[in-house]
């Protein structure tokens, strides 16, 4: 699992940073989650295939999260994508794109397909045989969710000694993969334990845009191998947090201590602050293993 940072800062775009979107490479999937202003830019820079991007996810719909959802999907149209594309995000994103689409007479040549989301409980919006994703309902000024992307687990490893050993025949591999005993050359069953090693254990990525402080997602992401949350303010602003339902890089470290993830990374930060540095530096005291997105950075997990 691969995570790319193409913007990470809040409001408005400026020379040194973008506002959010981020790219998860994840069992064969480029999920694209939020989409600011220069969105396309930042995938291009960072060699991102437009085309293997077949599910976006909105977090809700302030400009700096998905103005630049419009642009991507007229360049889509433009590169002469034909595959279906995937959008979740509030009710009303539907509305908000075919209304652009329609007064520039630009319709697309694939098909839009429009997952709006209205549910205050976590609920799962995408699953298939390798990956689950679900909502995490957070706290802001506006109707947010937050995503949960999780593995499925894999199939157990083939023990090729044991297999060679026992004489077992190729026709039984797919299903000793999935855990079922084997069969050796003399047909006395040998145990899969014997024949198999442990997959990997799945992963996890909880991403929790704008939101104010609030525990109530803690069980949710417990447990989570890495954790992306918002930290627009600093704790000497903690007020102004709390009024535009923001968070400060304390209260981010709260949760991640609270929830017992094993990574933080701190992002969405606002443009008022010269050092980064002191976001890292609150932050530390509560969870010390946070880092600080940054345009361009990439996390594997």
């Amino acid at each position: 699992m691969k995570l790319h940072i193409l913007g990470c800062h809040a409001a408005t775009p400026s020379m040194k940073g973008n506002p959010t979107s981020q790219v998860l490479e994840i069992r064969d999937h480029i999920f694209l989650i939020d989409c600011g202003e220069g969105t396309q830019v930042q995938l291009r820079k960072h060699k991102v295939k437009f085309s293997r991007i077949n599910h976006i996810f909105i977090s809700h719909l302030h400009g700096d999260h998905f103005f630049g959802l419009p642009g991507l999907i007229s360049t889509f149209q433009l590169l002469g994508r034909e595959k279906e594309l995937h959008i979740y995000g509030p009710e009303g994103i539907k509305e908000v794109i075919l209304l652009l689409l329609r007064v520039g007479n630009s319709w697309t040549g694939y098909q839009l397909v429009f997952h709006e989301l209205k549910e205050t409980i976590p609920e799962m919006i995408f699953e298939d045989e390798k990956v689950k994703v679900s909502t995490i309902p957070l706290k802001h000024r506006v109707y947010t969710n937050g995503f949960l992307y999780e593995e499925k687990k894999k199939e157990r490893g083939l023990n090729m000694e044991a297999v060679a050993k026992y004489k077992i025949d190729k026709a039984y591999f797919k299903n000793i993969k999935k855990g079922k005993d084997g069969l050796s050359a003399s047909g006395e069953k040998v145990v899969n334990l014997d024949l198999t090693f442990d997959p990997p254990a799945p992963k996890s990525y909880a991403y929790c845009s704008d939101t104010a402080y609030d525990e109530s997602k803690i069980d949710f992401i417990a447990g989570a191998d890495l954790l992306y949350h918002e930290a627009t303010f600093l704790s000497t602003e903690a007020s102004l947090a709390q009024k535009t339902g923001h968070s400060t890089a304390s209260e981010a470290a709260r949760i991640a201590r609270k929830a017992g993830v094993k990574k933080l990374i701190l992002g969405h930060f606002s443009t008022r602050y010269k050092d980064k540095d002191l976001f890292l530096k609150e932050a530390i005291i509560q969870f010390p293993d946070t880092e600080m997105a940054e345009d361009g950075k990439v996390f594997e997990i």
